[in-house]
């Protein structure tokens, strides 16, 4: 299950840490039938996949986050045509923070439900 209140509190702990996020929400979709917090930047397109979550995973502790009270990551590339369709048709907003999508498909993704909390 997802929780919202602390979806938010990874996002401004990553802030902290400054690990740049672009794209950060939660997701539900029927490919997992679960949620799934997702990320994106190109900070971590640069990294090998599990040094990338090696690399969230060490923002967060830094901030005191452990691994045990860390969702379930997902980290897509900047070019993943998810992450490309929201930053297209969203990026330019003026915020997007709480907005919730869902019932509609977006870039490979059937997006269930979702609540974002940075597109940029």
């Amino acid at each position: 299950m997802a929780d919202f209140k602390t979806g938010l509190g990874l996002v401004h702990a990553l802030d902290r840490a400054t690990l740049p996020i672009s794209v950060a929400l939660w997701l539900y979709t029927d490919r997992y039938e679960d949620w799934r917090f997702v990320l994106a930047s190109r900070r971590l397109d640069a990294a090998k996949p599990a040094e990338a979550y090696g690399l969230v995973h060490d923002a967060l502790e830094a901030q005191g986050i452990s691994l045990e009270q860390t969702p379930t990551l997902m980290i897509l590339k900047m070019s993943d045509p998810f992450i490309r369709e929201l930053r297209r048709t969203f990026a330019k907003k003026k915020s997007v923070e709480g907005m919730r999508l869902g019932s509609q498909s977006i870039g490979n993704w059937f997006v269930e439900d979702a609540l974002v909390y940075r597109i940029r």
